[in-house]
């Protein structure tokens, strides 16, 4: 007899943790491959932005592969403001949101 769904959930419990984690990786891979679109729509090669920008070609790699948390809020704005955009940090906590740059 087949296996259910219901059956195959109650032997392989699903770890919440783990799924977010997974979950949340994927959201940075998706946001870097994003900057590079941007950069490349722009027609720059990472060595362009990071003259550009004051950074090495190392940190827009670092930047484009992900590593965002480690970057400088000064970087990822001249990042953004080199392919044609800007950056705007809010703080939230539940409905309240507040600009702050």
């Amino acid at each position: 007899m087949a296996m259910t769904l219901k059956d195959f959930v109650a032997e392989h419990p699903v770890d919440r943790e783990r799924v977010d984690a997974h979950k949340e990786r994927m959201l940075a891979e998706v946001r870097a491959y994003r900057l590079r679109e941007l950069r490349e729509q722009a027609g720059l090669t990472q060595q362009q932005l990071a003259d550009r920008i004051g950074v090495s070609q190392r940190q827009v790699s670092k930047i484009e592969h992900g590593d965002i948390d480690n970057a400088k809020v000064g970087t990822i704005r001249g990042y953004l403001e080199a392919v044609g955009g800007g950056l705007t940090l809010e703080y939230v906590s539940g409905d309240e949101r507040v600009q702050v740059a």
